[in-house]
C-alpha cells in the first residue's frame, strides 16, 4: 500500500438515543480508506467542532496517515496554550479515526498493532440505581441473572436530589422507609421560589453530603446482607462531598469490601487520597475529570489509586492512553476508563481495544446502546456473559451510517445543553 495523505476531515453530529455524540471521519487520498474517531464533549459540542473544522482540519491536510506520533505531538501543541476539554477531544478525534486507518491498512484490529490480546474479552461494570436499596438489589438481581459480575451502585438520598439516579426528586420521600425531609439540614424554600433572571442558574436539586453517605452506606449494608460478598460492587461519590467528609467515608465503607470507590475528591483535592492510603484499604478510582495526559501522573506514581478512570478523549486519545496505561502497569495501578453513555460507540470500541491489549486491564464501564445507536454505529462493541465482545474486524473494527445519522440532529436545549446546578440547601454551588 502507497502512503496514503489525509484529504478531509468531517466532524458528525448526531443524536440517535437522546445523547449527542461528536463523531470526526477522516477521509484519505485513497479510495474507500478512512477512519473514525469520537471526540463527543455532550456538554460544550460546538467549540469541538470549530478547533476541528477552523484550525486542526487545515493543519492536518496532506498529512500521512502513517504518523500517528507526529500528527498528535505537533497538534498538541499546536494552538500554544494546550489541553482542556475542548481542544483534547478535538485531537482525540483525530487519533482514533488515524488508529482505525491504520489498522485497516494493515488489515488487523487495533489491539493487534498495540502488540495483541492479553485477554479474550473485557469485563465490565453496569450501573443499578433506584429510589430505594430493595429497587436497587431487584435491579442487580436481575444483571447478574444475565451474567454481569460487577455493578455500580446508587440510591437516592430521600428528599434531596441525589447523582446517579436521575428519578430522585427533592422533597418529601419514604424511600427505605424514611422521611427525612426534616433531616440533618431541611430542605430550604429556595428551590420552590427560583427566578432564574434574579438568582441561580438552573436547578438541578437540592444536595447534602451527611444524608447522601448516610444513605449510601444504608444501601452497601442491604446489598453485603442481601446477596453476600460473591458479586462486587462499585460505587461513585463524585466528587460531591468535602475532602475530609471523603477521608470519612472511605474508611466507613471499607468493611464493605467495595471493587473501587469512584471519585472521592475533586481534582483540586487529589492531595487528600494521601490521608485515605494512610487510613484505609478502599480501592481507589479516579481520573474522568482530567483534561491533560499528564494529570494522573502523580496519582499512579505516588500509588494513591488503584483504577485510572480517565476519559480517553479528554486527554486526547488511544495515543496517550496507552502511554498512561503502560505507567500504570510498571506501578501496579489497574485501568478503568470511563465509559458512560455519552461516549460515542466509536469511543467505546477505542476502550475496548486498549482493554484487550493491557495487562494491567481493571475493568471497563459499560453503556447498553439504544437500538437507534446500533443501527447508526454498525459493529458497536458487544455484551455477553458480563464481557466486553470486540468483532475482530481490522482497525477499530465499527463504522458510521452517516445518512442515518443525519437523521438524528441535535435536539435544541435549554443553556445550549449544559449541565443543570446542583446546590447546597443554602443556595450554594455543588461540584460538578
Amino acid at each position: 500500500m502507497s502512503n496514503p495523505k489525509i484529504k478531509n476531515v468531517k466532524v458528525i453530529f448526531t443524536e440517535p438515543d437522546g445523547i449527542r455524540l461528536v463523531i470526526v471521519k477522516i477521509e484519505t487520498d485513497q479510495s474507500g480508506l478512512y477512519g473514525v474517531g469520537c471526540a463527543t464533549f455532550t456538554q460544550r459540542p460546538t467549540p469541538v467542532k470549530a478547533a476541528i473544522e477552523d484550525y486542526l482540519a487545515p493543519f492536518l491536510k496532506g498529512k500521512s496517515v502513517k504518523d500517528i506520533e507526529d500528527i498528535w505531538a505537533s497538534s498538541y501543541v499546536s494552538s500554544y496554550w494546550r489541553n482542556g476539554p475542548v481542544l483534547n477531544n478535538a485531537l482525540s478525534g483525530i487519533d482514533q479515526a488515524l488508529w482505525d486507518i491504520k489498522g485497516k491498512m494493515a488489515n488487523m484490529p487495533v489491539y493487534d498493532l498495540l502488540g495483541g490480546r492479553s485477554r479474550e474479552a473485557a469485563p465490565v461494570y453496569v450501573h443499578s440505581s433506584g429510589d430505594s436499596n430493595e429497587e436497587v438489589g431487584d435491579k442487580m438481581e436481575s444483571f447478574m441473572d444475565q451474567g454481569f459480575h460487577h455493578i455500580r451502585v446508587q440510591v437516592a438520598t430521600p428528599g434531596y436530589a441525589t447523582y446517579g439516579n436521575k428519578s430522585a426528586k427533592t422533597g418529601t420521600s419514604t424511600a427505605n422507609n424514611k422521611d427525612v425531609s426534616k433531616g440533618p439540614i431541611a430542605i430550604t424554600s429556595w428551590l420552590t421560589d427560583y427566578n432564574p433572571q434574579k438568582n441561580y442558574a438552573h436547578p438541578g436539586g437540592v444536595f447534602e453530603p451527611v444524608p447522601y453517605m448516610n444513605s449510601a452506606i444504608s444501601l452497601f449494608e442491604y446489598i453485603r446482607d442481601r446477596f453476600g460478598y460473591g458479586v462486587e460492587i462499585l460505587h461513585d461519590v463524585h466528587e460531591r462531598i468535602s475532602p475530609i467528609q471523603g477521608v470519612w467515608f472511605a474508611k466507613q465503607v471499607e468493611k464493605f469490601r467495595l471493587f473501587f470507590l469512584e471519585d472521592l475528591f475533586s481534582p483540586e483535592d487529589q492531595h487528600y487520597f494521601e490521608m485515605v492510603r494512610n487510613q484505609c484499604s478502599t480501592p481507589i478510582a479516579m481520573g474522568e475529570l482530567y483534561s491533560s495526559p499528564s494529570d494522573v501522573n502523580p496519582m499512579i506514581k505516588n500509588k494513591l489509586i488503584d483504577f485510572i478512570r480517565i476519559h480517553i478523549s479528554d486527554i486526547g486519545g488511544i495515543t496517550p492512553a496507552r502511554k498512561i496505561a503502560a505507567f500504570g502497569e510498571l506501578m501496579g495501578v489497574k485501568t478503568a476508563w470511563h465509559g458512560p453513555g455519552d461516549t460515542s460507540p466509536v469511543g467505546h470500541a477505542a476502550n475496548l481495544a486498549l482493554n484487550l491489549n493491557c495487562q494491567n486491564f481493571g475493568i471497563q464501564e459499560a453503556a447498553l446502546f439504544g437500538e437507534n445507536t446500533k443501527k447508526v454505529f454498525p459493529g458497536c462493541p458487544t455484551l455477553k456473559d458480563g464481557m466486553m465482545w470486540s468483532n475482530g474486524k481490522p482497525g477499530l473494527g465499527i463504522d458510521i451510517d452517516e445518512d442515518l445519522a443525519a437523521k438524528f440532529p441535535f435536539i435544541e436545549r435549554e443553556f445550549g445543553g449544559a449541565w443543570d446546578t446542583v446546590r447546597r440547601a443554602d443556595g450554594s454551588v455543588v461540584k460538578p
